[in-house]
């Protein structure tokens, strides 16, 4: 990205300019988004959640990372054309999207320009020649990125998203304290989880929040119908 070389990095982390965090002003419905990580801890499948959500009828974007994709690739064919969910980019390698290799929870990021180009484009092009996706939400590895890969991001045509509610702190919170965290949310927010930890209390307390959620009258949206 030739046009982006000589931008500097900018702030660092997960509120930086450039990086949507809820839904559009005014909307009246909330998302829960899922990241699916990948990686040898990483590649496992909540069917539990993936469950619960389909029960309730409740959509979702699930944030794939190309190493979990290629790892589930006959459940990735069942995901695309499941119609209550949305599949979204979560990187190539699930690095932190970085101009100078700044690390976060010890993942060390992208080292340049040209190799954040990579993180986002590597997987882009993995789903759409594999699947027939084209991804409009991108969150990178750790939800960390400078200004210059979000602004890079929007350049290529998809939107930096990241939350305004954490449901299951990498998962790792039990099931007790998913639940709260889901019921904490309203309208406009986007909550995130992971989808790829089937060991966690993730599925149990999105199952338990919703209900009261889904009785308070909130809807949800995927990220696509919201924008």
């Amino acid at each position: 990205m030739e046009k982006f070389k000589n931008v500097p990095a900018g702030q660092f982390g997960l509120e930086v300019p450039g990086i949507e965090l809820g839904l559009p002003k005014g909307n009246a419905a909330a998302a829960l988004t899922f990241d699916a990580c990948g990686g040898p801890r990483g590649s496992g499948v909540d069917g539990a959640l993936l469950d619960a959500l389909r029960a309730k009828q409740v959509p979702a974007t699930l944030f794939v990372n190309e190493r979990w994709a290629r790892a589930n690739a006959p459940l990735m064919d069942e995901l695309v054309s499941d119609e209550l969910f949305e599949i979204a980019n979560h990187g190539t390698s699930h690095a932190p999207l970085a101009t100078s290799g700044q690390a976060a929870y010890g993942i060390g990021g992208t080292e340049s320009i040209g190799q954040a180009y990579d993180e986002v484009m590597g997987n882009q092009r993995y789903l759409a020649d594999q699947f027939g996706i084209t991804a409009k939400f991108f969150r990178s590895g750790t939800a960390h990125m400078d200004e210059a890969g979000a602004a890079m991001c929007r350049d290529l045509g998809v939107v930096p998203m990241n939350f305004t509610v954490n449901l299951d702190a990498g998962a790792t919170f039990g099931a007790q304290a998913v639940a709260a965290q889901v019921r904490q949310l309203a309208a406009g927010d986007v909550g995130i989880g992971h989808f790829n930890q089937p060991a966690s209390g993730t599925a149990k307390g999105v199952a338990l929040g919703l209900g009261q959620v889904l009785d308070s009258g909130l809807r949800f949206t995927t990220l696509s119908a919201a924008w």
